[in-house]
């Protein structure tokens, strides 16, 4: 499997309304891929899955689902439901975001680590047990998660940040693990890795600001293409690793 024919693959996608989610869609339906695309936002939803059709017309229909991850019982049912009607899921695209800071250390919010550890924390917890199965009987499942630089290296403004990227990673290699020992001596079939951004960046953001120059900043395109890139390689290649889209801290 390639990235430019991904023919016959289902990918689920978290968080798809967003700049980055509709990025994904677009790329994953161009290459072939069926597309199954969710959100609690279902107007934003819609409107992600007119821009996938309008960007790929030959690609299978994007599928929606408004699901709210926080729900477990719901996010259960949403794997559940994709696999039936499908049969099969090849991977699942965790693209739910979500960023608070604070002028300074003494001064985090912690109402703003509630919030984070919901969106960045929870859903992975969430999806990833719904899905871990189906991605497991596939022959090249693939769970993504985007982390930040920040997660190594926090700073005293963005603790809360940084902590749940951090444990968003712990639980994403706690897959990995899984994925490895069920491979046994073979080596897996499945994986579950991380893509590390220092940050993102759209054309809305350039729009709205047109002088800033977003050092280090991954465009949400280059995001799409290196997830779509996980299917052309090894599982045991990918599985329980951090792959690096800004230059990696020293």
């Amino acid at each position: 499997m390639n990235a430019q024919d991904l023919d016959g693959a289902v990918i689920a996608v978290a968080g798809a309304a967003g700049p980055a989610g509709q990025a994904a869609l677009r790329r994953l339906a161009s290459a072939g891929a069926t597309v199954v695309a969710c959100d609690r936002d279902a107007e934003g939803l819609a409107a992600a899955a007119e821009d996938a059709a309008r960007h790929a017309p030959a690609a299978p229909p994007v599928r929606t689902e408004t699901v709210d991850l926080l729900d477990a019982q719901a996010t259960r049912e949403w794997a559940v439901r994709t696999e039936k009607d499908l049969g099969r899921t090849d991977g699942l695209v965790h693209l739910v975001g979500g960023w608070r800071g604070a002028p300074s250390f003494p001064q985090t919010d912690l109402a703003d680590w509630d919030l984070l550890h919901n969106l960045l924390v929870r859903t992975v917890q969430h999806t990833s047990l719904a899905f871990h199965d189906p991605l497991l009987a596939s022959p090249h499942g693939r769970f993504v998660v985007v982390s930040a630089a920040g997660a190594g290296k926090p700073t005293a403004g963005n603790a809360a940040y940084a902590t749940a990227k951090a444990a968003t990673e712990a639980w994403t290699l706690a897959l990995a693990d899984s994925f490895r020992r069920a491979g046994g001596e073979s080596g897996p079939t499945a994986a579950a890795t991380i893509l590390v951004v220092k940050a993102l960046v759209h054309d809305q953001m350039r729009a709205q600001r047109p002088e800033a120059k977003f050092p280090g900043y991954t465009d949400v395109a280059e995001l799409a293409e290196a997830i779509a890139g996980l299917w052309t390689r090894p599982a045991e290649e990918v599985n329980g690793k951090r792959q690096w889209l800004t230059p990696q801290p020293k």
